[in-house]
């Protein structure tokens, strides 16, 4: 099996180690080319991804910024070997894989949108490890009534890299979803970190504020793409928490003790009641 991956930062960079660990033939690309010639000649990949490799690839996973993986795939439409599969990995889908579907069933390929649940608050090929995705969920966004055969081999492929479950979903309801469980992350943690007492915290601090810190430290490019790409889900999350937060506040405020261990319990419980379904 041939595997062509195009953008090798974090996501990228960790799925060529991936592939490789299983001895997989990858091919890679990235739009700064001393990255593309180190991940050669460190052997993180066999090859460049370029007009000739591309029509050699059973899968091609696209590891770009939202607005340029449309741009890329219609690019390469035409080199793309009949019937095989490109896969973005990108953090939103309503507005990447309409087209991307059009595009694939155009010239005879099939597309799925893709979103690996893994990461790190590091960026670039020399922050990737092969065990990045390992255990992990791969979200899939696969056109309406898709073959469920090419499903199939797509979960199989992605088990070779490390990942444990794969979730398939709809763009809308992906996009819904991430707003809450990772874009709103990002906002709380970058927003929490711009209290003046960040910068004299140092001997006061343990787990709670590393976990809530940790992801302030992020790529501003990538993510300002992709908050724009899902605003309306996100200011939605947004507005929610500001409106949670607003209780807290007005209850102390009021000094109401009352209240304030209403809110920390109802908290609580329902902490416990998802990770209890989580469980199940």
């Amino acid at each position: 099996m041939k595997i062509g991956i195009c953008g090798l930062g974090l996501i990228g960079g960790s799925l060529a180690k991936a592939f490789k660990r299983a001895n997989e033939t990858v091919f890679g690309y990235d739009i700064d080319t001393p990255v593309t010639d180190y991940a050669v000649m460190a052997g993180i990949t066999d090859g460049v991804l370029d007009g000739k490799t591309i029509a050699e690839c059973d899968y091609i996973f696209v590891a770009l910024y939202p607005n340029a993986v449309v741009e890329y795939i219609d690019k390469i439409s035409e080199r793309v070997k009949k019937g095989a599969t490109v896969v973005d990995l990108c953090g939103t889908k309503a507005t990447v894989c309409p087209p991307c579907f059009r595009i694939a069933e155009e010239n005879g390929f099939n597309f799925v949108g893709g979103h690996p649940m893994a990461g790190t608050q590091f960026s670039g090929l020399k922050n990737s490890k092969e065990t990045l995705f390992d255990g992990a969920t791969m979200i899939l966004v696969p056109k309406p009534n898709e073959d469920m055969h090419l499903l199939a081999d797509l979960r199989d492929v992605l088990l070779k890299a490390g990942f444990g479950t794969v979730t398939v979903s709809t763009p809308e309801v992906h996009d819904v979803n991430i707003a809450y469980t990772s874009q709103l992350a990002h906002v709380v943690s970058n927003a929490y970190v711009k209290s003046p007492r960040s910068k004299v915290h140092k001997g006061f601090s343990a787990g709670s504020y590393k976990d809530l810190t940790r992801v302030a430290w992020l790529n501003e490019n990538m993510w300002t793409q992709l908050f724009l790409e899902n605003s309306e889900n996100l200011i939605t999350e947004i507005d929610l928490m500001i409106e949670n937060l607003k209780k807290y506040s007005d209850a102390l405020k009021e000094k109401d003790e009352e209240k304030i261990r209403d809110l920390l319990r109802e908290g609580r419980l329902m902490k416990e009641a998802v990770d209890s379904d989580e469980k199940n």
